[in-house]
């Protein structure tokens, strides 16, 4: 587990800028596992986004997962269509599930992939995930954000 939170450290160095401040806040509240049973859809967390870092929002997030565990995630966002009030984007990234990432069928030690397709509309985010087919079809996440320019 040292070496998946050391690598996800280095990814979460990277993806936010030293010197500049995030351009959004948001909050994670809950989630569904579509297609899957046992799963925890209290997932409280909190990220902050720098937009437009390049093409990319990037983001760094603490939530908690759906085994009831602390997991951190980076992510790079692509978005794909904008309007007035928000933005559909394309994600990817990487989220560290401590003790839970061999559960996944894909993972480094407990870092696993994540990515799927996020959208903001005023202050509320949607994100739709795909699953693995076994555990679950889908994972649908949402909450709350803010810009704090």
């Amino acid at each position: 587990m040292t070496r998946a939170a050391l690598i996800l450290a280095a990814l979460i160095a990277f993806c936010a800028p030293a010197h500049a401040d995030p351009d959004r806040l948001s909050i994670l509240l809950g989630s569904a596992h579509v297609g899957g049973d046992g799963f925890d859809g209290r997932n409280p967390g909190i990220a902050l986004t720098w937009e437009d870092v390049g093409d990319f929002d990037l983001s760094v997030a603490a939530y908690r997962n759906s085994y009831g565990r602390g997991s951190l995630a980076v992510t790079a966002a692509l978005p794909v269509i904008r309007w007035a009030d928000g933005e559909a984007a394309l994600f990817l990234g990487a989220a560290l599930y401590p003790e839970d990432g061999r559960r996944f069928r894909f993972h480094v030690g407990d870092v696993v992939p994540v990515g799927g397709v996020q959208l903001r509309h005023r202050n509320l985010f949607l994100q739709i995930m795909p699953g693995d087919g076994r555990a679950m079809d889908a994972v649908v996440a949402g909450g709350v954000t803010f810009s704090i320019d």
